[in-house]
């Protein structure tokens, strides 16, 4: 089995296994990720054993909790690969914690990280599942902006590397559409929605939110309870979030995402069945960051597979090509990312009503 595996004593217990480093939150401001990221990891690793692991060993997975500040994730994961605990990372988790796991361990393991990012960030052996901004966010600005006609916008994250990237994004793409922003504000965590008195005196017709985790259910519980009716697009929600916000009958809250639950494939519908049968019908519920695991591991055993080696320089010399499938269909790697088309949810309620698909 893949059960997941404690830092120290993977450290104290040789194993004739690969053991794959597993960075989520579980804890801080993104610690709902942690659940059902675990599972979806813990899920891939069990059907590659099932198989024959990874180069011909089984594998484990070393949980590393990826909510703490970055600095000090990434010297718990720096530690690990100088021990030789663990022979790669996978991980979804915030990008300022991705930037220092890629700096602590200097292209000596490889790292596949699985969520939307801001773009740019390469180097050895990291490798890239989610979408850049443009990809991401940009048709559902499109959208919003063209169909919708929501001409003044606020923008609004967490202050850190992703959000202020899209943001940049996201003003010149707004300017291209003839569109303005009328307000922008970044905010520590736990400050969201102290800003929701300047974002209601803008008066815009739709909010980028690039909070994430609780920040993005406070603010968006307190948007509504408010009375407060602009369009809101977000980056990172997902079910999760939605639950915690306890859901939306606005009709104006919208996620941008590659994956979610309700996707009405023969790919995702024969995953969310794997899943209820191995955690039960009331596991965590699935979501895109989760799932965003199970590719993260999926992707690194076909690397490998392909290279016959876990060795950076082998992947990186066979990464472009590699394709694995998962939930949300046929991915293959590209310059090291996934280029894959993202959907638009309207939160309806406790789900999500697929509004568009977007290439």
């Amino acid at each position: 089995m893949a059960a997941t595996v404690d830092p120290l004593e993977a450290r104290l217990i040789p194993s004739e296994s690969i053991r794959i480093g597993l960075v989520v939150p579980v804890s801080g401001v993104l610690g709902l990720m942690g659940p059902c990221a675990i599972n979806c990891a813990v899920l891939a690793a069990e059907e590659l054993n099932a198989r024959s692991g990874v180069l011909g060993r089984p594998v484990e997975l070393v949980l590393v909790d990826g909510g703490r500040p970055a600095r000090q994730v990434a010297a718990e994961v720096a530690e690990l690969v100088g021990s030789e605990t663990v022979q790669a990372v996978v991980g979804a988790h915030a990008s300022d914690v991705r930037v220092e796991i890629v700096s602590a361990i200097a292209g000596r393991v490889p790292f596949v990280y699985a969520p939307p990012y801001e773009g740019g960030g390469h180097a050895p052996g990291v490798y890239f599942l989610g979408e850049t901004p443009g990809r991401q966010l940009s048709p559902g600005i499109d959208w919003l902006a063209g169909t919708r006609g929501a001409r003044r916008w606020f923008l609004l994250g967490n202050d850190y590397i992703w959000p202020r990237l899209v943001h940049a994004g996201a003003r010149r793409r707004l300017r291209a559409l003839g569109a303005t922003v009328v307000g922008e504000s970044f905010v520590r965590y736990g400050e969201a929605v102290r800003r929701l008195d300047q974002v209601a005196d803008a008066k815009p017709d739709a909010i980028l939110l690039t909070l994430i985790g609780s920040d993005l259910v406070a603010f968006n519980r307190a948007y509504a309870a408010g009375g407060l009716d602009a369009a809101r697009l977000c980056g990172a929600l997902e079910e999760h979030g939605l639950l915690g916000i306890g859901g939306d009958g606005t009709g104006e809250l919208y996620a941008s995402m590659g994956y979610f639950r309700d996707l009405p494939t023969d790919a995702s519908l024969g995953f969310a069945e794997r899943y209820a049968a191995r955690f039960g019908q009331d596991a965590p519920m699935l979501n895109a960051h989760g799932h965003g695991c199970y590719e993260a591991v999926a992707m690194l055993a076909a690397l490998s597979a392909r290279a016959e080696s876990l060795a950076v320089p082998a992947l990186d010399a066979v990464a472009d090509g590699t394709t694995i499938t998962s939930a949300r269909g046929t991915l293959t790697l590209l310059d090291r990312q996934v280029r894959r088309r993202v959907h638009l949810g309207r939160a309806d309620g406790l789900s999500f009503l697929l509004e568009k698909p977007f290439h």
